[in-house]
C-alpha cells in the first residue's frame, strides 16, 4: 500500500504554475490588498449600516421584522465565506477567487441600484432582496480570502509583522467603515437611495481595479486543496473505523508524507483520541495499492484536526461578542431615530440633523483610537509588569472583550429605560414618529463600549485563531472569525423570533418602539452575556496554548 503522495504534494508547491510565481510579497503587496479591503468594507457597511432604515421607512417593515432581515442577511454574508474559502483553496486559487467574487459583488450592487431607481420600490421588493443576496454571495467570496491572502504575503518567520498586521489591517477596514457611515448614509437619507447605492457600486469597482493593479506584486500559490476537506476526511475515516482496535486489528500507523516540512505538526494532544482510529492501518488498508484518504489519514492530518477541534469551546463562547454587536446596526439605530439629533454648525447657526445610522461612527472612531493605543501604549506598558511581549495573553484579551460586550448591553438597557420613561411622561408611547425630548448623546456610552469590546474581542479572536491553528490550517482562522460574526447575527435573529412568540409581540413585535420593551431585551442579552463570560472563564482556564514558550517567550517564571 502506498501511503505517500510526495510527488503530487511537491507539484502543488512548485513555481511552474502561473499562479505560483515568486513575487515580492511583504508590506508592498499588503498595501494593495489593504486598499481592496477598505473599498469592500466601505461598500458593505454603507449598505448594512442603514439597511434597517430602508426596510422600515421605504419597505414599511416592522422594526422587529426589519431587525431579523438585517441579522439574517448579515449572517448569510458572514457564513457563506465557508463556501468561498473552500472554492478558493480547492479550485480557483485566492487571486482568481477575488476576481470572481468582485464581479458578483459589483453585479449585485448594480442590480440593487436599479431596483430603487428604475423599478418602483413596492413592486420591485423581490428584486431588492434578490440583489441583496447576490451582494451577500459576492461579499462572502472576499471576506475570508483577502485577509488570508494578505497575511500570506509575509514569511512564516515574520511573527512581529504578522502581529501588527492584524491590528493595522483591521484599523484600515474600520476607517473605511467610518467613512461609509459618515458619507454614504448621509447621501442615502438626504439625497436618495439610488445615488447612495451607486456610490457603493463605484467603491466595489475601484476595489477591483486596485487589486488588478497589484497583480505582479502578490506572492501566490496554486490551489492545494481546502483544509476543510482534510478535516472531513479525518472525521469520516474515524467513523468508518470506530470498531477497529489498533492492538487487535491494526498493522501500524500511517505517517503519511514527509515532504513540505513547514506544514508538519507532530505536536500531539490527548484530546479527541477517538479520531486516532483514522490513522490505523487495518487489513483493508493494507490490501490496497493506494491509500484511500477517506479511510486512512496520516498522523499529522489527525493531529491537525484535533488542534482545530480543541479551539471550538473558545470560539463558541466568543459568539456573544457578535450577538451584542448585531444590535449596533439594528435597534441602536432605531433608538437614535426617536431622539433629538440636531446640532448647530457654522456662523449662521444652521441646524444639521445627524442620520441615525451615522452614530455607528462613534464605534468606528473608538476602534480607530483603541487599536494604536493598544498596540503602541497598552502592550508595552502592561508587558513591563507581565513579562509578555503581547502585554496580556490572547485569552485575557478575549475575556476583556466579552466583559465590555456585557457592559454594553447593561448600559443600553439603562439608557432605553430612560428613553421610554420620557416617552411615557410626554404621552408619546403610541406616536412612532415623535422625536422625544432627549438628546442622542445619551447613546454615546453604548456605542463607545461597543468599540472597546470589538477592539479587544473581535481583533483578539482573529489573532488567537491564526496563532493557535496549525500551519497548514491557518487560512481557517479568518473564515472562523468571520463565521463567528455571521452565526452571532443568526443567534440574535433567533432570540428576537423566540421573544416575539413567547411574549406575543409585546416586547419587540410591533412598530411602536416606545411601546416595546427593548430595555428588557437588552437586559436579557446582558444576563446571557454574564453566563457566557463565566463559561468562557471555565474553558479558558483549562486551555493549553499551542507552542506556549514561542507564544510568550518573555514570560517571567
Amino acid at each position: 500500500m502506498d501511503t505517500t503522495n510526495a510527488a503530487s504534494k511537491k507539484a502543488n508547491y512548485s513555481s511552474s504554475d502561473d499562479d505560483n510565481k515568486p513575487s515580492t510579497g511583504g508590506w508592498n503587496a499588503v498595501f494593495f490588498l489593504t486598499f481592496v479591503e477598505m473599498a469592500e468594507r466601505f461598500a458593505f457597511y454603507g449598505l448594512t449600516g442603514n439597511l434597517i432604515t430602508f426596510l422600515t421607512n421605504d419597505l414599511e417593515e416592522t422594526t422587529s421584522a426589519a431587525a431579523k432581515i438585517v441579522n439574517n442577511w448579515v449572517g448569510v454574508s458572514f457564513v457563506f465565506p465557508l463556501l468561498g474559502a473552500f472554492i478558493a483553496d480547492s479550485y480557483l486559487g485566492r487571486s482568481k477567487a477575488i476576481i470572481f467574487s468582485s464581479t458578483i459583488y459589483f453585479l449585485g450592487m448594480i442590480l440593487l441600484t436599479l431596483s430603487v431607481s428604475v423599478i418602483p420600490l413596492h413592486s420591485g421588493k423581490a428584486v431588492i432582496f434578490l440583489a441583496l443576496y447576490i451582494v451577500a454571495i459576492g461579499a462572502a467570496g472576499q471576506k475570508p480570502i483577502v485577509q488570508t491572502f494578505a497575511v500570506n504575503q509575509f514569511e512564516e518567520s515574520s511573527l512581529m509583522a504578522k502581529s501588527s498586521f492584524f491590528n493595522w489591517f483591521y484599523f484600515a477596514s474600520i476607517i473605511a467603515h467610518v467613512s461609509a457611515l459618515s458619507i454614504v448614509i448621509y447621501v442615502q437619507d438626504n439625497v436618495g437611495w439610488a445615488i447612495g447605492f451607486s456610490i457603493l457600486a463605484a467603491a466595489v469597482a475601484v476595489a477591483f481595479a486596485v487589486f488588478l493593479c497589484g497583480m505582479n506584486k502578490y506572492r501566490r500559490q496554486v490551489p492545494f486543496g481546502s483544509p476543510f476537506t482534510s478535516l472531513a476526511q479525518v472525521v469520516v475515516a474515524a467513523a468508518r473505523k470506530w470498531r477497529v482496535d489498533e492492538t487487535l486489528h491494526g498493522r501500524g500507523v500511517c505517517y503519511g508524507d514527509v515532504v513540505a516540512s513547514e506544514y508538519m505538526t507532530f505536536s500531539g494532544t490527548k484530546k479527541f483520541r477517538f479520531l486516532e482510529k483514522a490513522m490505523i492501518i487495518d487489513d483493508i488498508d493494507a490490501s490496497r495499492k493506494t491509500r484511500d484518504p477517506w479511510r486512512l489519514c496520516s498522523l499529522n492530518q489527525v493531529e491537525e484536526t484535533k488542534q482545530v477541534l480543541r479551539l471550538t469551546p473558545i470560539w463558541l463562547t466568543c459568539l456573544y461578542n457578535s450577538v451584542a454587536l448585531a444590535q449596533l446596526s439594528t435597534f441602536f439605530t432605531k433608538q437614535a431615530s426617536t431622539m433629538v439629533r440636531s446640532i448647530i454648525i457654522g456662523p449662521h447657526h444652521r441646524h444639521f440633523i445627524i442620520p441615525p445610522a451615522s452614530l455607528q461612527c462613534i464605534t468606528g472612531f473608538t476602534i480607530i483610537l483603541m487599536i494604536p493605543i493598544y498596540d503602541r501604549l497598552f502592550v508595552p506598558l502592561v508587558g513591563k509588569f507581565t513579562g509578555k511581549l503581547t502585554g496580556i495573553t490572547m485569552l485575557q484579551r478575549l475575556g476583556v472583550g466579552l466583559f465590555f460586550s456585557v457592559l454594553t448591553m447593561l448600559v443600553a438597557a439603562l439608557v432605553e429605560a430612560k428613553r421610554v420613561e420620557l416617552a411615557s411622561y410626554h404621552n408619546l408611547l403610541d406616536n412612532s414618529e415623535a422625536i422625544l425630548p432627549i438628546r442622542v448623546w445619551w447613546l454615546i456610552p453604548q456605542y463607545i463600549l461597543c468599540g472597546v469590546s470589538e477592539a479587544f474581542g473581535i481583533v483578539g479572536l482573529q489573532h488567537f485563531l491564526y496563532d493557535q491553528l496549525p500551519e497548514a490550517k491557518k487560512s481557517l482562522g479568518a473564515v472562523f472569525c468571520i463565521c463567528n460574526v455571521g452565526i452571532g447575527n443568526f443567534i440574535s435573529s433567533g432570540i428576537i423570533h423566540v421573544l416575539e412568540v413567547l411574549r406575543k409581540g409585546k416586547w419587540l413585535g410591533n412598530n411602536f418602539l416606545n411601546r416595546s420593551h427593548l430595555d428588557l431585551f437588552y437586559l436579557l442579552l446582558a444576563v446571557l452575556g454574564f453566563l457566557d463570560l463565566g463559561l468562557f472563564a471555565f474553558v479558558a482556564k483549562r486551555y493549553v496554548y499551542r507552542n506556549a514558550p514561542q507564544n510568550y517567550p518573555n514570560t517571567k517564571p
